[in-house]
């Protein structure tokens, strides 16, 4: 039964084990740093298996049993439960939204109403929603030619942005933030005429001031940090920009080798730097283990992207490959993001650090990927396939895209 459910293609998947092993590093590595952040004086310098880091290590667990899950299924058959799951997420994300919902449900976190409490598990719905809506947007396109037309990009478009406006209206716009990149990348996997996507961006670049009256006060003081900052005469640095100048000060102070276990806890605790668990974990790296160790790091994520686009470019299947894309272009946007805020290069919008930040939704999320990815490494299409987007010059598909195109 197991063999008829994973289908009789089955591969190693060469090309996705390198994020797997990565994955499994990085997450170790995020357990050793949250126990940093929360704990001044370990027992005999070894990890407190309490608190947030045995948390850590149970999302973890169940984060990779969530991937040995995912791998199992065909994952074409993914593509049945695509708009079913998604409009399940858009359900929840209304949800939190509710002013009613009793706040033993869903309380507010730092402002945002983003999570739903259930047996004292926090659940954060939009974490699922990113997958959710890669799924969905590459079952929109795979078999479509119509957004190589400007008018055409309209319906990819409304299928990202309305869980993306939902989730600015929590607010939280670091998780929004990743969903144009994953929809900009898909798109141009897909076939989409790279100028129109160019005017798209131009056009919303230019128009964004007029969003800046909208945003809520607190928004707007981390966009005015982050001008304070670039001007560096250490503006706000008793104030909106605390958390970046103390972010800084304690990755700049672990040097190029790193300072000991001790001296990076104590700097921790007395610099008071905030959601060091969560979205400064990357400066606690930075501390404890320096710039060769930030790098090794980034290195890692960059052994997980390369492998999420080896996987990408060998697999033929359209479907496959754009949930491939798709995924690593969330995974990306949100390693750069949140690296940036700790490096003082964009705002500080509250976006966590895939496997290293303390949280049981995104740990899960993560592998969840990292589980499709394996699972569409895995199963290489065989022959006969359909061309993956392979396109003329103008502006119809032609040959057996053009049949694919009406069906």
């Amino acid at each position: 039964m197991l063999r008829s459910l994973m289908g009789k293609d089955v591969s190693l998947g060469r090309a996705a084990w390198p994020a797997v092993f990565a994955s499994i590093i990085l997450s170790l590595i995020g357990i050793y740093a949250i126990d940093l952040s929360t704990a001044i004086s370990p027992p005999d310098g070894l990890v407190t298996m309490s608190g947030r880091p045995l948390k850590q290590m149970i999302y973890l667990l169940v984060g990779i049993s969530a991937a040995a899950v995912i791998v199992v299924p065909r994952y074409r058959l993914i593509r049945f439960v695509a708009w079913p799951l998604m409009l399940v997420m858009l359900a929840l994300l209304v949800f939190v939204l509710i002013p009613s919902v009793p706040g033993w449900l869903v309380s507010p976190q730092n402002g945002a109403r983003s999570w739903i409490t259930v047996g004292g598990v926090n659940f954060q719905p939009s974490e699922i929603t990113k997958i959710a809506c890669v799924i969905v947007l590459a079952k929109y396109l795979r078999f479509r030619s119509n957004h190589r037309r400007f008018w055409g990009l309209i319906g990819p478009t409304i299928i990202v942005a309305v869980p993306a406006g939902l989730i600015v209206l929590q607010p939280d716009l670091g998780t929004a933030a990743l969903f144009g990149p994953a929809l900009f990348a898909m798109l141009i996997a897909a076939g989409a005429k790279l100028r129109h996507l160019v005017l798209i961006v131009v056009a919303a670049v230019l128009l964004a001031p007029a969003g800046y009256p909208m945003l809520r006060e607190h928004q707007k003081d981390r966009i005015r940090g982050i001008a304070m900052a670039w001007r560096g005469q250490g503006e706000g640095a008793h104030d909106i920009n605390f958390q970046r100048y103390a972010a800084e000060r304690i990755t700049g102070a672990g040097g190029i080798v790193g300072l000991s276990d001790a001296k990076t806890r104590s700097l921790i605790f007395h610099n008071k730097l905030p959601e060091p668990h969560t979205d400064m974990i990357f400066a606690v790296v930075a501390n404890r283990f320096g710039l060769l160790g930030g790098l090794a790091v980034l290195g890692l994520y960059g052994i997980w992207i390369a492998s999420a686009f080896a996987t990408a470019v060998v697999t033929k299947d359209a479907f496959g490959r754009l949930i491939v894309v798709g995924c690593a272009s969330i995974f990306t946007a949100q390693v750069v993001i949140n690296v940036g805020m700790i490096l003082g290069l964009v705002p500080i919008i509250g976006i966590t650090l895939p496997f290293l930040s303390f949280g049981g939704s995104s740990m899960v999320t993560v592998w969840l990927m990292t589980g499709l990815m394996l699972n569409i490494a895995m199963r290489p299409t065989r022959s006969p396939f359909r061309p993956s987007f392979e396109y003329s010059d103008d502006d119809e598909p032609t040959g057996p895209d053009l049949w694919f195109s009406r069906a």
